[in-house]
């Protein structure tokens, strides 16, 4: 059985019982391991909640989803592409995910992985901070996507938001309380950071969503251009 759960994620139910997954743009290829289910003519790959911080939102009960078919992401954080590869299935052939990765050892692995398999994505090999170095690179998009577990992290998100953002476009942060400030409560450092966010003047947030059990000490903030 297959219910269409959001605009491109699936809840697939075989034998082992139902569980998130997203329709592969790249069939037969798989990523981190993922088990895939075949029905009829289509691939899906299950979405590991365990290893994406966007399949652990939409389990904790996420209603914004920010991201659909079509769509243009830009993906600040990619590593070695686990997350990356659902993303592109969700955007599909008329979608672009915009990668960047900072460190060389998971970029080859993103290239060789995800990027080199799928025509949709494009890797960025960059400091998420030194916006200006793939500006020329990049169209407005319709989500930024941030996942680089920095103490300035909502402040990386932002200048990238504020330059590549469309008007009303999304700006999401998955946001690790231990990065920030490790002698702090976590609660503490999400409202702070929740504040830091929309004081910048441009951003309203729409829904925060604690991503435990999945990743520890983590929050997902979904915002958006106002």
């Amino acid at each position: 059985m297959v219910r269409e759960v959001f605009k491109g994620v699936y809840e697939v139910e075989d034998e082992e019982g139902t569980r998130l997954a997203t329709l592969s743009i790249a069939p037969g290829t798989v990523v981190y391991g993922e088990k895939t289910i075949r029905i009829g003519e289509a691939e899906y790959r299950v979405w590991n909640p365990y290893r994406s911080k966007i399949a652990a939102a939409l389990l904790k009960g996420l209603r914004s989803f920010f991201i659909e078919p079509g769509w243009r992401i830009l993906y600040l954080g990619a590593a070695s592409g686990t997350t990356v590869s659902h993303v592109s299935d969700i955007v599909g052939p008329r979608g672009v995910v915009y990668a960047v990765e900072v460190a060389h050892r998971p970029f080859r692995e993103f290239l060789e992985k995800v990027a080199g398999k799928r025509s949709n994505v494009v890797p960025i090999l960059a400091d998420a901070r030194q916006v200006f170095e793939y500006a020329w690179l990049l169209e407005k998009v319709d989500t930024v996507y941030c996942d680089v577990a920095q103490p300035d992290e909502v402040d990386i998100a932002l200048r990238n938001a504020d330059l590549f953002l469309r008007e009303k476009g999304l700006l999401v942060v998955a946001l690790k309380a231990s990065s920030v400030d490790s002698t702090r409560r976590p609660s503490e450092i999400y409202r702070a950071e929740e504040a830091r966010l929309e004081a910048a003047g441009s951003y309203r947030i729409e829904e925060t969503v604690d991503l435990e059990p999945f990743a520890m000490m983590h929050e997902l903030i979904v915002s958006r251009r106002v």
